[in-house]
């Protein structure tokens, strides 16, 4: 499945939901499920900055398309980050670093989101995006 795909495949899951506060449910309990990262992935060199919690993202280059695994410390964190690492997770470098996970704020998810969560965010994207950049040179 390409990148477009996952991202429609996304954005019908988040779709149905009447309103934020059911949404915002379902990525919690999707984040209860999510796998988590081994303690010794947690270091410092995989932390993504400005966020109120813990977030970790691990990016691997495997046979031509990168890999993302993440996990943080709050359920609607690691929630989120699974999402954005589920629609970029698979893809091509140029994919990865020409596509904006703007599939969030088309189903309200960021408009809820705290300033820091907000930031966090826009970090991780940075974060992969700038991954997929470096990987596809």
């Amino acid at each position: 499945m390409g990148l477009a795909e996952r991202r429609a495949q996304l954005l019908a899951e988040l779709e149905p939901f009447g309103d934020h506060h059911e949404r915002f449910q379902y990525i919690i309990d999707r984040a209860k499920t999510a796998p988590g990262l081994a303690p010794e992935l947690k270091l410092e060199a995989f932390l993504v900055e400005g966020c109120t919690s813990n977030l970790w993202l691990v990016p691997a280059l495997e046979h031509g398309v990168c890999r993302f695994r993440c996990d943080a410390d709050s359920l609607i964190t690691k929630g989120i980050a699974a999402l954005v690492c589920e629609l970029y997770d698979g893809s091509t470098p140029q994919e990865v670093a020409a596509t904006d996970a703007n599939f969030l704020a088309e189903v309200g998810v960021t408009q809820h989101l705290s300033p820091n969560r907000r930031n966090g965010l826009t970090n991780l994207v940075a974060k992969i995006r700038a991954f997929g950049q470096a990987a596809g040179r």
